[in-house]
């Protein structure tokens, strides 16, 4: 006994001084409703073949590399994923990986690229035979060049299906909109998020979004592009306050006001060395007593108790229902 005492002490001592690295990101939302439905979008060749093609220019654009990450409102350019070789864009001397932060169309119009969408608007909207001046960087030197669209005589390859999540104010899931989906509402290619999921305490429950709703605009801001309705999500949930969402069901405009949440907040360890320890992980709880000499464990579907280490007994759900009566 005078032996375990003091090697007890010191492993009280030793569990004291260790430190345990917190989470540094919150862990995925348990209750967000992801109808296996929705995430594939629709197939609708046929209806995008229908569509007006616009103008050729032969450059496929991308976000630019760390947009995504940083987070700010303000356009850091397009990068170029392709060129078609004899292309418009391969004439004027534009190459794969330049940054085009700016197109002119003769007549006046001037456009400053943050977005995919926003070029494949210019080709829509222009006429064949027009040139643009198109400004980029290559290298870190600006420059710039004259491009002249030709007609198109095929659709545009369809955009990308990418999904994107929402978990700290919101609790949503979107998916990019089609072509035919974006464009039905007056977004370009590339523009408009729909929504695939939404958790069960979702705020935009309460203020009747559903499943399949095409958000347009935040707070009148359009999306073009889904990462810009998560920007403006984490803007109104930093600072508290509800959003206008413009959508659109079935084809019909909707516009409705929803508030933002933040995360419940849990306590999911606690530790009293050699006397207490409780630990919580999703869907798991642990209770620890006296260096483990009695210990109870159980989750949704099952349980167990431990005694003395070596006693231990284990229920849960069974294969069958219980009988009511009637």
């Amino acid at each position: 006994m005078r032996t375990l005492c003091p090697l007890l002490l010191a492993a009280a001592a030793l569990l004291g001084a260790c430190s345990f690295d917190l989470p540094r990101e919150a862990p995925p939302l348990a209750d967000i409703e992801e109808p296996l439905a929705l995430r594939d979008a629709p197939r609708d060749d046929e209806q995008r073949s229908s569509l007006a093609f616009g103008v050729f220019t032969g450059a496929t654009m991308q976000v630019a590399q760390n947009r995504l990450d940083q987070r700010d409102e303000e356009s850091e350019g397009l990068r170029i994923e392709r060129i078609v070789e004899n292309s418009p864009a391969d004439a004027a001397g534009l190459a794969v990986g330049d940054l085009v932060f700016e197109v002119s169309i003769a007549g006046g119009k001037r456009v400053e690229l943050a977005w995919p969408s926003e070029w494949r608007a210019l080709e829509l909207e222009a006429s064949a035979g027009v040139p643009w001046t198109v400004r980029f960087d290559r290298a870190g030197e600006e420059r710039e060049v004259a491009l002249v669209p030709v007609p198109r005589v095929r659709p545009a390859e369809a955009p990308v299906v990418e999904h994107f999540r929402e978990e700290q104010h919101v609790g949503v899931v979107f998916r990019t909109a089609t072509e035919v989906e974006a464009r039905a509402t007056g977004l370009a290619p590339g523009g408009g998020a729909v929504v695939i999921g939404l958790s069960r305490s979702s705020p935009w429950r309460e203020a009747g979004v559903r499943f399949g709703d095409l958000l347009v605009a935040i707070d009148g801001r359009r999306i073009a592009h889904p990462q810009v309705a998560l920007d403006e999500l984490r803007r109104a949930g930093e600072e508290n306050r509800s959003v206008e969402l413009e959508l659109f069901r079935a084809g019909r405009p909707l516009e409705l006001s929803a508030l933002s949440s933040v995360r419940f907040e849990e306590v999911y360890d606690l530790s009293i060395p050699l006397l207490y320890s409780f630990e919580r992980e999703r869907g798991r709880i642990e209770h620890s007593f006296l260096l483990g000499l009695v210990g109870h464990e159980a989750n949704e579907v099952a349980y167990s108790w431990r005694f003395l280490w070596l006693l231990t007994f284990r229920g849960g759900q069974a294969d069958r229902l219980v009988e009511v009566d009637r």
